[in-house]
Order: C-alpha cells, then structure tokens, then sequence
C-alpha cells in the first residue's frame, strides 16, 4: 500500500522536527564552558590558597576538592547528555573509526541514558552530602536532614528507573522470541 503525498509529507516533517533539539545540546556545550571556566577559577583559589601566608585547613581543602569533584562530575553528565541524547533523538554519530569513541555510546537507548544519568546524579548528590558532613557545625540539622532525604529519593528513583528497564528489557526479549 503506497501513501498519497501529504501523508509522506507529514510524515517526514515529523521525522525532521528532531533537529530543533540540535541547538539544545549546543547550549549544553556551551554550559560545559562555563563548567570547565568555573573548575579553572575553583582550582586557582585552591593553588593561592595552600601557597598563601594564611594556609588552608585540611578540611577547607578538601571542601574544594570536592567541589572540583563535583564539577567535573557534572561535566562528564553533560557529556553523556549531550553525546547520548543527540546520539538517542536527533542523528547517529558517524564515529565508527574513532578512537576515542566512548564505549557506551555503541549501545546507548533511552533506558540506558536513564541509568547512566540517574547513576552520575547519584554520584553529584553523594559528593554534596560528603561536603555537608565535612561542613557539619556550619549547617543546621534540618538542612543536613533534608540533604539526606533528597539523596535517599535519588536512590530509590535510580532502583525504580533500573528495575522498570531490566522488566521492559525482559518483556522484550520474551515478546521477540515468541515472534520467532
């Protein structure tokens, strides 16, 4: 059965919407910048901080270690947002031969780009509640006690994600083998 032209038209109109998410993983590219300039400065105050006159406590330098931490942790998100994402919903990377192709980019879906976000969030949220325990006595109780709930949510959603994926996955892979 063929379709009549304005239903092809339609179609692949459709279809070419995707590129208006194009300019959004750009705009990501460009809050990477603005990452990597921030890590620059972070990492300038921890050079002229341990060098200065007035040393940093050991726990002030660890406070902007994890920070720096943490910033890299949010750029290598973005990466995955980026990367995966344009990957997943707007154009196949045409990156077969390159060596630096990230592994996990042979075999990126949604569900895999779910985990692989839930799992770095987690990571973020555990490196800001590490910061928060270091930074204790300077923090109420009900923040701290707040931090820890909101990382706890984090878990459970990541679990929630994981468990949905491995039950769609199964489903799939049962309904596949009945079909064959």
């Amino acid at each position: 059965m063929t379709m009549n032209s304005p239903v092809k038209s339609l179609e692949t109109f459709i279809f070419a919407s995707r590129w208006i998410q194009a300019p959004l993983y750009v705009g990501l590219i460009v809050a990477q910048v603005v990452y990597c300039w921030l890590f620059m400065i972070e990492l300038s105050h921890l050079v002229t901080g341990a060098f200065s006159s007035q040393h940093m406590s050991e726990a002030d330098v660890m406070l902007v270690v994890l920070g720096l931490i943490d910033v890299v942790m949010i750029a290598n998100l973005l990466v995955m947002v980026i990367v995966g994402g344009y990957e997943t919903f707007v154009s196949r990377l045409d990156l077969d031969d390159h060596p630096d192709q990230p592994e996990w980019l042979s075999h990126v879906n949604a569900g895999v780009l779910k985990i692989k976000l839930s799992t770095a969030i987690i990571g973020i949220s555990s490196i800001h509640l590490l910061k928060s325990f270091i930074n204790a006595a300077n923090l109420s109780e009900h923040t701290l006690m707040w931090q820890v709930i909101i990382h706890v949510v984090f878990l459970f959603s990541a679990l929630a994600m994981a468990l949905v994926d491995k039950t769609m996955t199964q489903t799939l892979a049962l309904q596949h083998q009945k079909n064959h």
